[in-house]
């Protein structure tokens, strides 16, 4: 018999970035992820408590893999083929900062979070090279 409940459940989930497309993208959502997994080795390498640890590598993982998010929602939704033009790299810097972000992961690396960052702002150059901070965000933030 059907209930009214089987009439009205999803036939499919689908995921997005959000609900609405907003059209606000700035790669500091990944810098500020991936400044928390520095951090997160750091105080890991000075505790030697094993609880306090085995919780700073689990934060730290949830953390890299938001980096990996941000990064994608960035290069897939904000990055357009005319921007191609201006930086014929941009695919392979993404490419590199994802896998850069999946090492810091599956490590506790400082010098791999480090590096992280700095692809972050090689990627928050390009952005605003292309005009993201006029064209994503409101006006009046501070730049």
């Amino acid at each position: 018999m059907l209930t009214l409940r089987c009439i009205l459940r999803p036939t499919r989930i689908v995921d997005a970035h959000c609900d609405i497309p907003c059209g606000v993208y700035d790669p500091e959502q990944a810098r500020i992820e991936a400044e928390s997994c520095l951090k997160i080795i750091e105080k890991y390498e000075q505790n030697t408590d094993e609880h306090f640890r085995a919780r700073c590598i689990h934060v730290k993982e949830e953390r890299a893999e938001l980096v990996k998010h941000h990064l994608d929602v960035l290069w897939h939704d904000y990055f357009k083929p005319e921007h191609l033009e201006k930086y014929p790299d941009l695919h392979e810097t993404f490419w590199k900062a994802t896998k850069q972000a999946s090492k810091v992961k599956a490590t506790l690396d400082a010098g791999a979070a480090k590096e992280l960052l700095s692809m972050i702002d090689t990627i928050d150059e390009m952005w605003k090279a292309t005009g993201g901070p006029d064209k994503t965000r409101v006006n009046g933030r501070p730049s």
